[in-house]
Formats: structure tokens, sequence, C-alpha cells
């Protein structure tokens, strides 16, 4: 059974075999509490290909969303998780910081 929301609960309880798609900010941390899930991350770009990366979390696990978006988190044994979303006082990025993946990608490259 797979369960969406637009908006991420504070707690997730997962029986094996269900999956639960929810929307999340930038920064936000899954981390899981009980049990063994399957992550798949927010789709990204690649060099014109659109791609999602899986990770399998254990029980202890922490795992940090570095981009915003819509994950399925997938339970592979009987599964809590707690959601942490990012302050709303978190510090404004530098003046260096990049959103573009390909700009960054450039900087470090030319080194400026």
């Amino acid at each position: 059974m797979i369960t969406t929301l637009s908006q991420a609960p504070d707690s997730i309880v997962l029986e094996p075999g269900q999956s639960l798609r929810t929307c999340v900010d930038a920064g936000t941390w899954l981390q899981v509490a009980e049990g063994r899930v399957r992550l798949v991350s927010p789709p990204g770009w690649f060099g014109g290909t659109v791609f999602m990366s899986e990770t399998a979390l254990d029980e202890g696990d922490v795992h940090r969303m570095a981009h915003g978006g819509w994950i399925e988190v997938s339970a592979l044994k009987p599964s809590h998780l707690r959601v942490h979303a990012p302050t709303k006082g978190a510090p404004a990025a530098s003046a260096y910081s990049e959103t573009r993946p390909v700009m960054r990608f450039v900087r470090l490259l030319t080194g400026w």
C-alpha cells in the first residue's frame, strides 16, 4: 500500500510492504528509530538525465535531505521513523553558494 501526503508528519510507522510518498524541504533529517527502510530521493538531473538514488537505512541511521522534493520511504521491516524539519531561522546561504549544480561544478573546476 502506498500513501501520499503533501506534508511529512513528525513520526511515521510503516509495516513491511507499506510505502509513504511525501514532500520534504531541503535540510530535513530522517531518523530511523526502529526497523529498516528504503529511501528514494527526490528526482535530480545529471547530464540531461533525470535520476533518483535509493538508500537503505537501518535502525539508528540518520539521513539528511540535501535537496527538497518528493521522496518515497518503503518499509523493509516493521519501521518507525522520525522526521526533523529544518528550522525556520536557519542561517542564510553564503554569497558564494550556488543552487545550480552545473555552476557549483564550474566553480570547483575553475577555482572561482
